[in-house]
């Protein structure tokens, strides 16, 4: 019983993630005329919150393997609604942006932690654990799903902010909710805080993601590429500190995995190919084919809803299908399900966009489901967090690339005026975006070898890391 409460926070907690990830994009017109935010105060508004998950993330999956998934989770639902309300009183486009990178430090701190606690609660190779990482996965799409109707329904009744006071609402819920009912875990043999490699890594990727955002309106202007360039150094920086490290954040040796990498590349590629495909599709629809915020995010749902079935039901699929099998055959159905996007013009219904957002959503909800199992079994025992804030850090920021590549071929100059120029630009970038897909689906498919079994490193001590059964985790 224990452990099914566990699971229903976890999943709760992704939902509310991914809710308040993607409901700012059903709103974008209310917010950005209430706001007076031009295309610039735009770009950062939708892109703010990747800049937190992505700098917090991976922080966030190694904090809470060491000082408790189950208090990493409440601290992150205190943040997410401390964000909430910071965007929902917010007077300026500064302010909304501060509030959305807030509110997606919090959020960060929710996905690691659950995929943490579910990974305590249902150990890699216990029968349970593929429909555990299903339903986990299911409440990814459940989240995309939600987020835009949300705000659209919402929008309607009480204006753009009404969305983000629901939010905070729901975060303080879910605070109490995990404060009360979840059984306190973390690793056996918690290790010191990486602190040098918890400041370079935050530094690299908010540097690279600042950078990525300014590239949507000029992407060769001298300050995005300063940005871009000086983020990447940071990172190799963190690279070479991290090598040196007694206890690093991350095992430099986890990227010699063969199933380790796998799951990264899988995640970057679903963040550079369909998750950016999505993001701008909803603004295309609105102004490429005059339909409403509901209709476009209603067609939305036939990518995420399916996902979630599809996500509920890949634990039947059979043992001997490797993780990295799946993850690779989906990412090809994907870049199907993308083709299938092109060739809209602005006499075509919105509902056209279904077949190919259908065909995506079977193969979204089959990585989700992927993730993850492989999150957990592609790292040392009792590091699942930490396994999942690796993931999702390759996602969200494979995300901010994508998109911002999707967006400024969309718009780039030289295109016809027009929803015609739009569909057609946009054409253009499904076609890269689908490239992404191909050969994600490519390198995933490469990374043959290492054993299935879960990855063991070994701690300070010589020994084997391990995660403590129920019976032995710290209890509130």
């Amino acid at each position: 019983m224990r452990s099914r409460t566990t699971l229903a926070v976890a999943s709760a907690a992704t939902f509310l993630a991914l809710v308040v990830f993607t409901s700012t994009l059903a709103t974008m017109p209310a917010t950005a005329a209430a706001l007076g935010a031009g295309p610039e105060g735009q770009a950062w508004i939708l892109s703010s919150m990747s800049i937190g998950l992505g700098v917090a993330l991976l922080p966030a999956g190694a904090v809470a393997d060491d000082l408790g998934r189950r208090r990493a989770l409440v601290l992150g639902s205190v943040v997410l609604a401390i964000g909430s309300v910071l965007c929902a009183i917010a007077p300026s486009t500064a302010v909304l942006v501060a509030g959305r990178i807030v509110a997606g430090i919090g959020a960060a701190a929710l996905v690691a932690a659950s995929l943490g606690l579910i990974g305590h609660a249902f150990p890699a190779g216990t029968p349970d654990a593929p429909r555990a990482s299903g339903i986990w996965g299911a409440s990814l799409g459940g989240g995309i799903a939600i987020g835009p109707l949300l705000a659209t329904g919402s929008e309607r009744l009480a204006g753009w902010t009404a969305e983000y006071w629901i939010e905070a609402v729901l975060a303080v819920g879910l605070a109490v909710w995990a404060r009360l009912a979840v059984e306190e875990s973390k690793a056996e043999h918690p290790r010191p805080v990486d602190l040098p490699g918890v400041a370079l890594l935050a530094v690299g990727i908010a540097l690279l993601l600042t950078g990525l955002v300014e590239a949507r309106t000029g992407a060769f202007r001298p300050t995005p590429v300063a940005l871009v360039v000086g983020g990447l150094l940071v990172l190799v920086a963190w690279l070479l500190v991290e090598r040196r490290r007694a206890a690093p954040m991350i095992e430099p040796a986890l990227f010699r995995s063969p199933r380790f990498l796998a799951m990264m590349l899988a995640a970057l590629a679903t963040g550079m190919g369909i998750i950016a495909t999505t993001s701008v599709l909803l603004s295309v629809a609105e102004r490429g084919l005059r339909a409403s915020a509901l209709a476009a995010a209603a067609v939305l749902l036939a990518w995420s809803v399916t996902s979630v079935v599809t996500s509920l039901l890949a634990r039947r699929l059979p043992a001997s299908v490797s993780g990295r099998l799946q993850m690779a055959v989906a990412l090809l159905v994907v870049a199907i399900g993308q083709a299938l996007l092109l060739g809209a013009t602005p006499e075509s219904s919105v509902w056209r966009f279904v077949p190919g957002l259908l065909v995506a959503g079977v193969a979204s909800g089959v990585l989700n489901a992927a993730f993850g199992r492989e999150a957990v079994a592609s790292v040392p025992a009792g590091r699942a967090a930490m396994g999942s804030g690796a993931n999702n850090t390759a996602r969200y920021v494979g995300s901010a690339i994508g998109t911002t590549v999707v967006a400024v071929i969309t718009t780039r100059p030289g295109l016809a005026p027009g929803p015609a120029g739009l569909l057609g630009g946009f054409d253009d970038a499904v076609v890269v975006a689908g490239v992404f897909s191909l050969l994600g689906a490519i390198a995933v498919f490469a990374c043959r070898g290492g054993r299935p079994e879960q990855a063991s490193l070994k701690d300070g001590q010589g020994s084997a890391r391990r995660d403590p059964g129920p019976s032995q985790a710290a209890v509130p």
